[in-house]
């Protein structure tokens, strides 16, 4: 078995009192592919740090191979020192390195290399971090959020040339699809200690329930000894003083070790105000259109947003996605055509720059708006600490300054706010960046069962699927169509996705080397995996159909069952109905997803 590229073994780190990591450990072969993941604050990024060399452990080991390069992407580059961008992203190259790369990925990414560090927005010095990263394919790639502040042509461009790298990979991300298409094994940071599943992200989320309700079990099984012990305490034989005196210690230990135990990080409990319900018809735009002298950002667009639905707007950074947003909301008027708002609508707008929240305030000040210690709910006044233990925020930080807020804090902070206002329209603009998996699990399942309406933008492919019933793609030119269904449906509808950023699909470093057909990225199958996974399985449960009407009829065939047990027939009569009409839809369904994959076979 060939030495790992690097390892890290019973890595220990305190910060300020409490252990941020007891025993973790991280194993990196050659191209192995990695998804680092946890919630946030379980101390991810700081693994990754100390796998880069940049933090040293309290305790443990770090092992290199000699003669290896290993490349880190920062979630806050710093490009002061440097006069332009190329400056910066050429940087990290080494003698050997292709020259004329660093170039060629800042093209990709929308920088021309000839900017200043000091003018670049936050997204831009990303950007510029990742074009430094990625340009001298280094032996091992530790990517900290690399799809932060990208749109989706960039993040689809970025999947498929990490796909068709030689560099072993660590990824941390929290874009579910991007995790489940790249990865090949999982390391889950969970109170500090580090657990591995050798399968990709896909399949992470199961494992860890199991594991969670493994650790239930067991903690049941631990109370129930503890109880065992303390009976034999009380009513027990007490002949013997050495065997109770050994008896004793063992409870002590017992009952140590359940209350040393530290349970499933909190979960983030996310409700939404109710206010009276809105019109039927929430919103119609007819024929608007949006100029600002560059050429239409929206031209000739038309839709009707009825109640209920959740319209997600996707696009590349600079189509209009905002500008069309505020059109439908009425805070921007069109240059031609009108929008006719519904009755009775309340909105809440969630802002993706987090602008509105002001640094000098503190988490207390944003969530009760008056500096007080109480948030007005649309069902009453609650004390602020009690409504923050909700969002994951500890008693200490209500008096917390915003400017001392990481990413993630920040997104829940403004959840928080968005969240506790009456409402039956919410206006979505990337509320997902920053935010755990596990709190945009429950911000997909607040979406799916809010009554109201909901306007999205958002980058995040796999958050669109769960949540959009239609969404509006902008098609360039300052035309946008409206499909049925998610990100993945509106894919299949157009037989292509986002489009990668123009001359990015066909541009190759000049004097970069073929890649060899085997490292290529695959072409995306235009099934998703939802429907990839009912293809295979559809035959068989058809066959178990099959099976079950077969019984059915079977005992159906009985002359006499009518007069002898009326009751029975019926029974027998409504369970064949159903399991005839679930055939027929199970048939229909794989005889369409057959079609399709046979088209896409012959492409």
């Amino acid at each position: 078995m060939a030495p790992p590229l690097l390892h890290l073994r019973d890595i220990a780190l305190t910060f300020g009192g409490t252990p941020l990591l007891t025993s973790a450990e991280l194993q990196v072969g050659e191209g192995d592919r990695i998804g680092l993941v946890g919630r946030n604050g379980s101390g991810k990024s700081t693994l990754l740090k100390i796998a880069a060399g940049l933090v040293e452990a309290d305790h443990g080991e770090r092992f290199v191979q000699p003669g290896r390069t290993i490349r880190y992407l920062p979630q806050e580059p710093d490009l002061s020192a440097y006069a332009t961008v190329l400056d910066y992203a050429s940087g990290g190259l080494a003698p050997g390195d292709d020259p004329y790369r660093a170039q060629y990925l800042l093209d990709v990414l929308g920088l021309t290399g000839r900017e200043e560090p000091g003018r670049l927005s936050g997204g831009e010095k990303r950007r510029a971090a990742l074009a430094r990263t990625l340009a001298p394919e280094p032996d091992i790639l530790l990517l900290d959020e690399p799809t932060n502040h990208l749109d989706l042509p960039a993040i689809e461009w970025l999947e498929s040339e990490l796909a068709s790298m030689r560099s072993a990979i660590v990824l941390i991300s929290h874009d579910r699809r991007f995790l489940a298409d790249l990865t090949r094994a999982t390391v889950w940071i969970d109170r500090g200690v580090a657990r591995r599943l050798d399968k990709g992200f896909a399949h992470f989320e199961a494992w860890r329930d199991e594991v969670f309700e493994q650790e239930e079990r067991d903690q049941q099984k631990l109370a129930q000894k503890i109880k065992r012990e303390e009976h034999w305490m009380t009513y027990g034989v007490t002949a013997r003083r050495k065997r109770n005196m050994r008896r004793v210690r063992e409870l002590a230990d017992l009952r140590a070790q359940k209350k040393d135990h530290r349970g499933p990080q909190g979960t983030v409990k996310l409700t939404v105000g109710e206010t009276e319900v809105s019109g039927k018809r929430v919103i119609e735009a007819r024929g608007i259109s949006k100029d600002y002298g560059n050429g239409p950002v929206v031209k000739d667009f038309s839709t009707r947003i009825l109640r209920g639905d959740r319209v997600g707007l996707v696009g590349a950074n600079g189509a209009g996605k905002t500008t069309l947003l505020k059109l439908l909301t009425g805070e921007l008027q069109p240059d031609s055509g009108e929008v006719i708002l519904g009755s009775s609508l309340t909105m809440v707008t969630m802002d993706q720059s987090r602008e509105t929240l002001k640094d000098d305030e503190t988490v207390a000040e944003v969530l009760t708006g008056s500096g007080g210690d109480t948030v007005m709910l649309p069902d009453g006044p609650r004390h602020v600490v009690s409504y923050m233990k909700d969002f994951l925020f500890a008693p200490e930080q209500a008096r917390t300054p915003v400017a001392a807020l990481s990413g993630g804090e920040r997104g829940r902070l403004m959840l928080a706010r968005a969240l506790a206002r009456s409402s039956n329209l919410l206006v979505l603009d990337e509320p997902t960046n920053d935010l755990d998996l596990e709190t945009l699990d429950l911000l997909q399942e607040m979406l799916s069962d809010y009554p109201g309406t909901v306007l999205l933008v958002s980058h995040d492919r796999d958050f669109l699927d769960r949540v959009a019933t239609s969404t509006v793609f902008a098609e360039g030119g300052g035309l946008w169509r409206e499909y049925a269904g998610g990100y993945s449906d509106m894919v299949m509808q157009r037989g292509e996705g986002v489009a990668a950023r123009k001359g990015a699909a066909n541009a190759k470093p000049a004097a970069a080397k073929e890649k060899p057909a085997e490292e290529r990225p695959k072409k995306k199958s235009r099934l998703s995996f939802t429907q990839q996974h009912q293809l295979k399985t559809l035959p068989k449960e058809i066959d178990k159909l099959g099976k079950e009407i077969g019984k059915l009829q079977g005992e159906l065939g009985d002359q006499n069952l009518y007069a002898r047990d009326p009751k029975r027939f019926d029974t027998l009569m409504a369970k064949l109905t159903e399991l005839q009409t679930r055939l027929a839809e199970a048939e229909d369904t794989w005889l369409e997803l057959e079609m399709l994959a046979e088209e896409e076979g012959a492409d």
